[in-house]
């Protein structure tokens, strides 16, 4: 790993507590990004002095925020040198996929790293808290710290409030309002799409990238944008509300009310199911995606896709889109290839297109990303 720079000299000089604030959250960064590391390798990262990194060890002990979690294994005399971690116990998370049909958590701790999954019930909304408790207690969590829910349907900016969307079933927001009520936790509502995006940005496929659109490819459609390595939500939460995009071959236009003419009604789950019933194949969707439908359907699957990646390379020009969800996993590299070569056609816009390894878990996963990052930011003071 290159080496961390240490605390930049300001324009004018930092007070003593600054700069041991900074030099802690560069710490903690590092024990987070590299795992457990030795006060020399501390010292290697962050180019502190061998006294400042003692102290900033022992600070950060008596903060309850690392431990010791074993012993280097390198070969030297004497004894071997500490290993410092941060401690995973000192906040629990849970991460929430809620559809319109079903509701996952995952319980984490403060690394990021799942302890705990089942699913909750849908309707029974107190029951649904109710399990995540028994959930978290199951997984050796006195309390959640961070409750991060990834749901579809516009979220406000602003206020984090999930807004009305046609075909929402109101139980989401009586969910979301129960768990603030309930939880003795920071509960932050996102968008799952968003989520998915956070996912692949971190752990997926747009890792090497700071511009792209995650395309979800499921029961519904939708997308996520992500330009200069930010999240953008757009002034109501509608950034990437994609299955609204009037396109030809709907036979009518998209409503305030209705995407039934828009985007959605092209690459929509039943729209793909029915496509690949035009081609002969009756199975399950996920199938036909993968191939089993045969070529001719890959590539009408592959032309109605360029549409909506065409939009999206002419306005933004993101440089990257990913076809995630649960068909985009399924489709992959052979998909992914096809739409990029159609899109060569209809923009001039150079825009490669990746199929996500993430499928319908990159959700939780961001989710789970999400809460870590917010409590971590929390308590490490960021």
């Amino acid at each position: 790993m290159t080496p961390a720079k240490a605390l930049t000299a300001p324009p004018s000089p930092a007070s003593p507590s600054t700069a041991r604030a900074i030099n802690d959250r560069l710490a903690l960064q590092l024990l987070q990004e590299a795992g457990p590391l030795t006060a020399t390798q501390l010292k290697a990262m962050t180019g502190l002095s061998r006294p400042s990194v003692a102290d900033l060890v022992e600070r950060l002990g008596e903060a309850g925020l690392i431990e010791v979690v074993g012993e280097s294994g390198e070969q030297r005399r004497g004894p071997n040198a500490r290993l410092y971690g941060i401690v995973a116990s000192r906040a629990y998370l849970a991460a929430l996929d809620v559809r319109t049909d079903s509701a996952t958590a995952v319980i984490a701790d403060l690394l990021g790293r799942p302890l705990a999954r089942a699913a909750l019930p849908v309707d029974a909304v107190e029951e649904a808290v109710d399990r995540l408790e028994a959930l978290a207690t199951e997984a050796g969590a006195d309390r959640l710290h961070t409750v991060v829910i990834g749901a579809p349907g516009l979220v406000a900016p602003a206020s984090g409030e999930l807004g009305g969307t046609i075909g929402l079933p109101s139980w989401h927001r009586d969910l979301v309002a129960a768990l603030q009520r309930r939880l003795p936790a920071t509960v932050v509502v996102e968008n799952e799409t968003n989520l998915a995006a956070l996912a692949e940005q971190r752990v997926g496929v747009a890792r090497d990238v700071d511009s792209f659109v995650l395309l979800w490819l499921g029961t519904g459609v939708g997308a996520a944008v992500v330009l200069d390595g930010r999240l953008r939500r757009g002034a109501s939460g509608g950034a990437g509300e994609i299955g609204f995009l009037p396109v030809p071959g709907t036979g009518g236009l998209p409503s305030a009310t209705d995407c039934a003419g828009g985007y959605h009604a092209l690459v929509g789950r039943d729209a793909v199911a029915a496509l690949a019933a035009e081609h002969g194949f009756t199975g399950p969707v996920e199938e036909a995606v993968a191939g089993a439908a045969g070529e001719a359907f890959l590539d009408a699957l592959a032309e109605r896709l360029s549409l909506g990646a065409a939009a999206v390379a002419a306005i933004l020009d993101p440089g990257c889109v990913v076809l995630a969800g649960e068909l985009g996993r399924a489709g992959g590299d052979a998909l992914a290839a096809r739409v990029a070569l159609r899109l060569t056609t209809l923009t001039p816009v150079t825009t490669d297109v990746r199929a996500t390894a993430l499928g319908g878990p990159a959700v939780l996963t961001g989710a789970r990303l999400a809460a870590r990052e917010s409590a971590q930011a929390e308590l490490f003071g960021g």
